[in-house]
């Protein structure tokens, strides 16, 4: 019995060691980039995953480059990750794109975001919803938006300055969801009974926390605002296709006339799941970087005077002064869109761009395997001192062209 049970238990440590060897040593037909797999299954998500309060690259990736270099290797959530500083190899993946590499995210992303998020559509598909998002975003539907965008701005600035204090992240995203939500799907809290800007913002209380799907967690509770988001999303659908109107006036008016289309690829679940991203980006994300560029104005005096000036010289310009803002005065604004653009490489508000190699590829020497992904690392790039001078200072400046 003894001898059995020594043979089992011998034959078991040796499996287990010869999983544990091959995990950290994937195998490759060429060299591998350097790096650590991390624990077995684990990987080194919870590293990843690790809040930081730096305005530097995340400790992650910083760590790793200056252990491994540009392009390095891991393991998050069970999956292999090269993970790229380069800038030569980042534009390699985003030029093949398609043909090399195709658009990818962990399956945690997919959970949350849905099956048929845009951003795991390839193809004509891809392509397809692109275009509609275009038709709702391009240039020229923001020139109309324009008006409405000022209005509700110069509306929420009036309300807020009554107030002792105002949250501004807080503040600023819920008037851009109210926006975004009206030229969407025609929703107005206000006249709503159910409220959709609460279920999204328990989505992003727990969108980058650790994929542990069990109640009182925060993964957990972002699973639950998204359900209870996407049933009201479904339910406005319905409500709209049993009454549909005689015009478009949304974004919903749209997606209903495109599912009413013979031969149509469009369904309602990539609609839904559309709808729900764009809600998404559209005020998380702005209100992220308007936030962080009032901090940079009042840390920046000069910034600050600069920019008044601009538009004071726009204001003096014109015969009445408090006329709707044009198309042309926006485009004028020379220096404030130099302030834009380094506040935005500054936010770092996308910390990955993830992609899947179709194919072995060699690269600088290096193998990425077919089926890894690989991730683009933006804030690599925006804060490499061999590409902007003192990185981490903020300098409108730098945007100067000639």
């Amino acid at each position: 019995m003894w001898p059995i049970a020594l043979c089992i238990g011998t034959f078991v440590i040796i499996r287990i060691i010869h999983w544990g060897y091959s995990w950290r040593n994937p195998k490759c037909n060429g060299k591998l980039p350097p790096g650590s797999m991390g624990l077995p299954l684990l990987g080194e998500t919870l590293q990843f995953f690790a809040p930081n309060t730096s305005s530097d690259i995340p400790p992650f990736i910083k760590e790793r480059m200056e252990r491994y270099g540009p392009i390095f290797r891991t393991n998050l959530v069970g999956r292999p990750v090269v993970v790229s500083t380069d800038p030569d190899l980042n534009y390699f993946i985003f030029q093949q794109e398609g043909q090399l590499f195709q658009s990818w995210y962990p399956d945690t992303f997919t959970e949350i975001f849905g099956q048929q998020n845009v951003g795991s559509l390839h193809g004509f598909m891809y392509k397809y919803l692109k275009n509609m998002v275009l038709n709702l975003f391009g240039p020229e539907s923001l020139k109309k938006m324009l008006p409405e965008v000022e209005c509700a701005t110069c509306r929420n600035l009036n309300r807020w300055s009554c107030q002792d204090t105002v949250e501004l992240k807080e503040a600023t995203a819920r008037m851009i969801f109210d926006l975004t939500a009206k030229k969407l799907i025609s929703y107005e809290q206000d006249k709503s009974s159910e409220n959709l800007r609460e279920n999204f913002v328990a989505f992003i209380q727990g969108l980058i926390s650790f994929p542990l799907d069990i109640p009182g967690t925060a993964y957990h509770k972002c699973l639950q605002g998204r359900k209870k988001a996407m049933s009201m999303l479904k339910n406005m659908l319905k409500e709209r296709q049993a009454m549909p109107r005689k015009k478009q006036s949304d974004f919903f008016d749209y997606v209903i006339e495109e599912l009413k289309k013979e031969g149509t690829i469009l369904t309602e679940a990539i609609a839904l799941d559309l709808m729900f991203v764009l809600l998404f980006a559209s005020f998380e994300t702005t209100s992220l970087a308007i936030t962080l560029a009032m901090k940079f104005l009042s840390d920046h005096p000069l910034v600050l005077k600069k920019l008044t000036e601009e538009h004071e010289a726009i204001l003096e310009k014109r015969e009445i002064v408090d006329s709707e803002l044009t198309w042309k005065e926006y485009k004028s604004m020379t220096f404030t869109f130099q302030f834009i653009n380094e506040t935005v490489r500054l936010a770092n508000i996308v910390p990955g761009i993830f992609r899947k190699a179709l194919r072995e590829i060699q690269f600088k020497g290096y193998t990425i395997p077919a089926g890894w992904a690989v991730m683009v690392c933006p804030p690599a790039v925006h804060l490499n001192p061999a590409k902007y001078e003192d990185p981490l200072a903020f300098n409108p400046w730098r945007w100067e062209v000639g």
